[in-house]
This record gives C-alpha cells, structure tokens and sequence, in this order.
C-alpha cells in the first residue's frame, strides 16, 4: 500500500468510494452525492491536503480543511476519511491518518477535529485509538433515513502555540 497525494486522475475512484458512503451508511449527515467535477475541485484547492492509500487501485482517502471560516480558525482543520469496502482493518486509515496529521502540522496547524455520527462507533474508537479526545455531543443534530443522528466531536492537538 502507498500513501500519496491525490491527483485528478483519482477522482472517480474517489467519488465511488465516497458517494457509496454516503448513500449506505450513517456515518455522514449528507444526502448529496459527490461529483467528478466537485471532488477534481477539491483536489485541486487542497494541495498537501488531499491523500490517497492505493493498493491496485483506491482503498480510500482523507482530506482536510480549515475547521470553519474566518482568521482565528487559519490554524485549525477538520477532516474527512472515507475507505472503501474491505480497506477497514487493513491499515489503511492509520496510513491516512499519520499522513494527514503529520502533513497538518508540517503546514502550522495546531488542532485537528473530527466530526463523526454516533451512529460510527468504530470511527470513535479509530479516533480514541489516534489520540483524538472526545469534546462534544450535538444530540440529534441531523435527520437522514428517518432518524435523528448525534454528532460526536473530537480533536487532536498537533502543535505547541
């Protein structure tokens, strides 16, 4: 397995792995299915932010941007980190995720945040295991499929101010 920066060449492997998420899970809130162009965008505006885990093909990824808008979040991000079926377990998210952290704070920033649905106990547990400490519940924050989901918030700290 390789861990590497994402390239447009990547975008539909991504956008499978992605949109398959989103339409058979709960671990996001959205409804709203990635686009080719949408996620080439992404790419594009997050050099050194955007990492691929290839095997023979795209086993996942994880992004991350800056947390909320606004000068005094410059220095904090939040991430996304999606695998694609049989990469759980395989190390690929841990790949992912040192790349990610050590690439975060190589740029400055000084937290990382998670934001993952309650509904994703082994996202928690993954996190919790990363060293991500637990910060917040939004109970019944968004409705998908029926249901009212909570959202679990975490946070890393990267740097020393």
């Amino acid at each position: 397995m390789i861990i590497r920066a994402a390239t447009l060449q990547d975008t539909p492997e991504i956008v499978v792995i992605w949109n398959d998420m989103i339409r058979n899970t709960l671990f996001t809130f959205t409804t709203e299915e990635k686009t080719d162009a949408g996620v080439s965008a992404m790419i594009s505006d997050r050099p050194g932010a955007f990492w691929v885990a290839q095997t023979d093909r795209i086993a996942g990824f994880v992004t991350y941007a800056q947390f909320r808008t606004g000068p005094g979040y410059r220095t904090s991000v939040e991430h996304s980190i999606v695998l694609g079926e049989g990469a759980r377990g395989q190390g690929a998210g841990r790949a992912l995720m040192d790349k990610a952290l050590a690439s975060a704070a190589e740029q400055g920033r000084h937290i990382m945040v998670a934001g993952i649905s309650a509904a994703n106990d082994g996202g928690v547990a993954f996190h919790q295991a990363l060293g991500f400490q637990h910060v917040g519940r939004m109970p019944e924050i968004a409705h998908k499929d029926g249901q009212w989901l909570d959202l679990i918030l975490m946070q890393k700290k990267l740097s020393s101010p």
